[in-house]
Order: C-alpha cells, then sequence, then structure tokens
C-alpha cells in the first residue's frame, strides 16, 4: 500500500487523486459550525451515533461477531446474511465524527474506545485467509459465495471497505484498514473472467462493493482494487443472475436507457459507473451516467427527492409512475441517489446534479430520521390515508425505534456525520458552493488555497453571506449554484452595491476578480412560496397541486387540523399562501397557511362509485384553514393522516 502514511487526510468519502478525470474536486478541510444543518448533524452526534452501540448489541449484530471470533457461543442472531453491514455503516459514522471532534478540540475518548472495540471484535472475527462474513462463517449459510443472489458478501465487504478508509482518512490508523485490505485482496484472488485462473466469474446481486473498490484504489494506489470494481461493473448486465433486473442484470450499463429493478442496488452500481469514469476516462461509462441519472431524475425521481415506486422489490416503477400512499422511497435510496448525483456533479461540473441533492436532502432523505434521533422511517411515502393501520417494522408508514432489517438508520449516520464534504468543490480556479451552509470552505487557485466562510440561516431565510478568509492575491472565481427552483435573487456587496462582474453560467453564478480578504458578497435567494404541478403523465396526482419554499417541500398533517382527517380536503387557491415563522413548533420551522374545505361527499352505499361528479365547490363543504409543515419534519408528533399533493378547485 502505498499511500497508508501516520497522519489523516483531510479528505472526505471521495478522495480524488492526481490522475482523476473529473470537473471538479471535494473541497478540502470543509466544516458546518452552526445553523441547520450543524443542529441535524448535532443530533447524529449526540443521539444517533452513542445509541448504534446499544441497537447493535440487541439486535445481534455484535454478537455475531464474538460467536464467528469463539468469544461467544450460541446461534446466528438476526434474520439475514447482511447483519454485519449495519455495524459498518456504524462505524464509518463513527469514524467520520472522530475526525471533526478532533479537528475542533472536543473530547474523543469515549468514542474512540467505542471505535477501538468494534474494530478489534471486527479483525478477531476475520478468516486467516481474509474473509469475513458472519452468516456463512457461522454455519447459517451453505458455504462462502454459494449464493450471489442472496448472500451480499460482496455487499459487506463493501461497506467494511468504506468504513475501513473512513476510519484512516479522519484517525491516520491503520488497524481497521489492514483487515479491508486483507478481505479484499481475498475477493481479488476468487473473481475474475473466464480465463483469469479465478475461481467465480460472477458478481453480487447487491451492488456496493464496486464503489467501495475504487475508494480503497485511492487510498492506497493499489490498482488491481480499481481493475476488479471494472470487472464486476462490465459483468452486470451478462445473465449471472438471469437478466433480472432486481438484480441490475438485464442489460449492460454501458447499453442501458432507464434506470429500473432495486432502486438501492441500481444507484450503488451507478455511483460506481460515475468513479470509475473519473479514474479512467472512459467516455461510454460517462455518457452512460448522464444518460440514467436524466432518467432518473426526469421520469422516475418524487417531488421530495425520493426514488423507487413499488413496496414489492423495492424498485423503480415505469416512467412517471410515481404513487402517494404506496411509494417506497427507501430511506437508503434517497442516500444511494445522493451520493451517485454528487459523483456527476464531480464529474462534469453541472449544477443540475446538485441541485437534485439539495432537493433529497432536504426532503426525502431528512424524512427519514427523527428530530429527536431516536426513530426513524424505512419508506417515506407521499401520503398517509386517514384510517392507515400500520404497526411498526421495516414497510411503516409510522417511525421505529430500530428495524428487522436495519439498513437505514446506520446508512443515515454516516450521510450526516460526513455530510461537510457534499457542500462544496474546487476546480483549481477558484471555489463552488453547491449547498449553502454556515461553516468554512478551503479551494485552490493557480496552487494557492482559496478560504471562504459562509454565514446564512438557509433555508430559514434565503440570505446567504460569503466572507473571503484567504486569497492568493490574483484573480480567481467564486461560483454560486442557483437552485433551480429559485426565479428571482439578488447579489450585492456588503455596502449593498450591486455586483456587476457577475456571469450566470448553466445554473453557476460566477464572480471572477481579485479578492481581497474581508471581502464579503450577500447571495440572497427569493424564498415566494410556489404551488407545483406534476407532468401530466403522473396520473396519482393529476388535478392535485404541492406546496414548496425554498428547498423545502410541504405536508398536512391530520394534528394540525382537528375535526377530520386530510382525505377530503381542497385547496382554494384563490387565497394566497402566507409564510409563518413557527419557532415553537417542530423545533423551529416556517409554515405555510393556505385555505381549504373538507367536502361533504353524502355517502352512497355499499358501492363507492356513480354517475355524477362529487361535489367539490366551498358551498359544499366546511372552510377549513390549512396549516402546512415542512415534510422533513412530518410524523415527530401524533399519528396520524398526512398528503403533500393537495387537491385544488
Amino acid at each position: 500500500m502505498s499511500r497508508t502514511s501516520s497522519t489523516p487526510s483531510a479528505a472526505g468519502p471521495i478522495r480524488l487523486g492526481p490522475r482523476s478525470r473529473t470537473v471538479l474536486r471535494p473541497a478540502a478541510a470543509p466544516t458546518v459550525t452552526a445553523g441547520f444543518w450543524h443542529d441535524r448533524r448535532t443530533v447524529n452526534a449526540e443521539a444517533c451515533i452513542p445509541q448504534g452501540i446499544e441497537l447493535l448489541e440487541s439486535a445481534g449484530n455484535l454478537h455475531n461477531l464474538r460467536l464467528v471470533a469463539g468469544t461467544r457461543s450460541g446461534a446466528f442472531e438476526g434474520d439475514y446474511p447482511f447483519q454485519d453491514t449495519d455495524v459498518y455503516k456504524w462505524l464509518e459514522a463513527a469514524s467520520w465524527q472522530l475526525g471533526q471532534d478532533a479537528a475542533a478540540g472536543r473530547d474523543t475518548t469515549v468514542l474512540t474506545a467505542e471505535v477501538d472495540r468494534i474494530i478489534a471484535l471486527v479483525a478477531a472475527a476475520q478468516a486467516e485467509d481474509g474473509y469475513l462474513n458472519t452468516w456463512f462463517q457461522s454455519g447459517k449459510g451453505e458455504g462462502r459465495w454459494s449464493d450471489l443472489r442472496w448472500g451480499h458478501e460482496l455487499y459487506c465487504a463493501g461497506h467494511l471497505i468504506q468504513a475501513a478508509v473512513a476510519h484512516h482518512r479522519s484517525t491516520g490508523r491503520t488497524e481497521l484498514l489492514a483487515v479491508a485490505v486483507k478481505f479484499a485482496d481475498h475477493i481479488d484472488a476468487v473473481f475474475g473472467p473466464e480465463g483469469s485462473g479465478r475461481p467465480i466469474d460472477g458478481f453480487d446481486a447487491h451492488p456496493e462493493v464496486e464503489t467501495a473498490l475504487v475508494e480503497l484504489y485511492r487510498e492506497t494506489g493499489e490498482t488491481r482494487y480499481l481493475d476488479l470494481a471494472g470487472y464486476f461493473v462490465d459483468r452486470h448486465g451478462h445473465g449471472v443472475h438471469g437478466h433480472e433486473a432486481y438484480c441490475q442484470d438485464r442489460v449492460p450499463v454501458r447499453e442501458a436507457q432507464n434506470v429500473e429493478g432495486h432502486a438501492v442496488r441500481q444507484l450503488y452500481l451507478l455511483a460506481a459507473v460515475a468513479d470509475l469514469a473519473a479514474e479512467t476516462g472512459e467516455p461510454a461509462l460517462a455518457e452512460a451516467g448522464a444518460r440514467l441519472w436524466h432518467a432518473m431524475a426526469a421520469t422516475k425521481t418524487h417531488l421530495t427527492g425520493g426514488v423507487g415506486a413499488h413496496h414489492d422489490e423495492e424498485d423503480f416503477g415505469d416512467p412517471y409512475e410515481l404513487p402517494n400512499e404506496r411509494a417506497y422511497c427507501e430511506t437508503c435510496a434517497a442516500i444511494a441517489s445522493i451520493q451517485f448525483s454528487w459523483r456527476m456533479a464531480l464529474l462534469t461540473g453541472e449544477a443540475r446534479y446538485s441541485d437534485l441533492v439539495e432537493r433529497t436532502l432536504f426532503n426525502g432523505f431528512l424524512a427519514g430520521m427523527s428530530l429527536d434521533g431516536e426513530s426513524w422511517l424505512y419508506v417515506n411515502p407521499l401520503a398517509v390515508r386517514d384510517g392507515y393501520v400500520g404497526g411498526g417494522g421495516d414497510h411503516s408508514s409510522r417511525r421505529t425505534r430500530w428495524f428487522r432489517c436495519a439498513c437505514c438508520p446506520p446508512n443515515v449516520m454516516r450521510l450526516l456525520a460526513s455530510l461537510e464534504h457534499y457542500l462544496a468543490s474546487t476546480d483549481g480556479s477558484g471555489i463552488q458552493l453547491h449547498q449553502y451552509a454556515t461553516g468554512r470552505f478551503q479551494g485552490e487557485a493557480d496552487g494557492s488555497p482559496v478560504v471562504v466562510s459562509v454565514d446564512t440561516e438557509y433555508p430559514r431565510t434565503g440570505r446567504i453571506a460569503v466572507t473571503v478568509e484567504e486569497s492568493p492575491g490574483t484573480p480567481w472565481t467564486l461560483s454560486l449554484r442557483l437552485p433551480q427552483w429559485c426565479t428571482e435573487y439578488t447579489l450585492v456587496h456588503a455596502d449593498g452595491t450591486t455586483v456587476a462582474d457577475v456571469v450566470g453560467d448553466d445554473g453557476w453564478l460566477r464572480v471572477a476578480r481579485e479578492w481581497a480578504v474581508g471581502d464579503t458578497i450577500v447571495f440572497t435567494l427569493e424564498q415566494a412560496l410556489r404551488l407545483v404541478r406534476a407532468d401530466p403523465r403522473v396520473d396519482a396526482v393529476r388535478g392535485c397541486v404541492a406546496i414548496e419554499r425554498g428547498p423545502l417541500v410541504y405536508c398536512l398533517e391530520q394534528v394540525d387540523h382537528p375535526g377530520g382527517g386530510l382525505d377530503d380536503v381542497v385547496l382554494d387557491t384563490g387565497v394566497p399562501l402566507v409564510a409563518k415563522d413557527r419557532p415553537d413548533l417542530l423545533g423551529g420551522v416556517v409554515t405555510v397557511v393556505g385555505a381549504g374545505y373538507r367536502r361533504s361527499i353524502p355517502d352512497v352505499g355499499w358501492w363507492p362509485y356513480r354517475p355524477e361528479a362529487i361535489p367539490d365547490s366551498p358551498a359544499t363543504g366546511s372552510a377549513l384553514e390549512l396549516t402546512a409543515v415542512p415534510y422533513h419534519a412530518w410524523a415527530n408528533r401524533a399519528t396520524g393522516s398526512m398528503r403533500v399533493w393537495l387537491p385544488v378547485t
């Protein structure tokens, strides 16, 4: 391994090397110091990550490692062969948190001890030849690599590798990295194309190891890992798993025209496609990434950024098949979408990818975690009907403490713990701000550092102040993403005068000049309330609108509308919407107040269909003040119905 050093790297989940072929690179040493995302990350650090150990103990994940290590007797606990990944995702989250705490001068004694304890347990469970999967090692499965469709051994290996990379980059230590390298070397000795002398020519039906191997190559400089990632990506679509879309095996990725099958599997695979395009420069991979991203965003993405139309097989539906109450929108799929989009943003420099990152972060992703960090949603529907009955569990529309398949909670933890690395980039000629959060971000211009600080209460307000903290004394470019939803904005100097030297460029506002330390510009995004309609081909919401403000999608909750449910509620679009700042509600949110009514629909007996139209005018219903809250904050109070899309008069 050529890059394993004793000092931690400033890089986050993506560490591009000098030969990486991307337009942009992640900003160095980013920090988030206050505001919306700082608050969410504080909950992650103080509630989610600490409780992770307790939940991994109670679910049996750590028991299984002890069982294989020989320090615990008994049987395997849990229902799935991928139980180990929950441990690895927690380790990744904890490792990123360790790096941030150490950089901020916070005490890391307790978390370090917990991480060290789990790493030692993982190392003790590893077989002598490098293999590691407690399901098969405990005798639960029929034998190593015997079930590439459901065994998830390479999927588990991918999350182990990503945890090891995070730990090494955050602490400089190599204990977990050594475990991951040993396992990767074992995989490289087992898998390869026919004629390579390796015993297995195939791939795991759940992608994940591919993008992890690219990152292991970036961390160690070992090209075998990059080659192995390329082999796995290339092997998809050739019938190893019966040409099934669910397994990402129906069509080779370079030929694919649409996203399909299991949403998380598809998007983890496409994240690897973007990674390989960055490292190899292959145009066909970059073109496939762009083509498939567009197909997803244009025809298969919900308003919240959520993806996955079907509960059955957790997969994408047909184009424009975007249901409401039966929307699956798995939290893990939102995370995979963010990972794919961010890689495409770096690869191409195009703002549209970061537009989707923003929408997904604030809505489809964040709804998956409760405000207090104590409970979770696996699925994120856009409606919960009156009379909904759902207990706890993976597919419930009620928050749950943990899941039988607990993939989502530690996945949320690792994204939040590394979120600062998704906010800004550099291209060698300045710095680009993709997402807006109070903090400090460093780029580069002609080999010299450029540093800016951001002060904002976004998304509560649209004001974003950017101050230059370090500048080389030569011209460089500050680029600000103009969100796709924003139609009006101002860009002024600190004294209120208009910034004249700004150039609009396909979603970016670019200001190129010789900056002085202390220069401040204020970018204000007009956050007018918006009513949006879906493409008319989306049958589920025809005749409906949704409410948006800034990057936030809004919803109605039954708790705010006493006297009945929401299935009969109609929005009166003739009455203007009003935004109200509510610091007392849901941790402090801006609500949207509108007017509507509940339809009075006569009971017609045993058959719900009739030849005449259902009355829907105010004269036939009861007037009602409607209060909408940000979608990410729903399901944090009394249980009840919820609705994003609203019928209109």
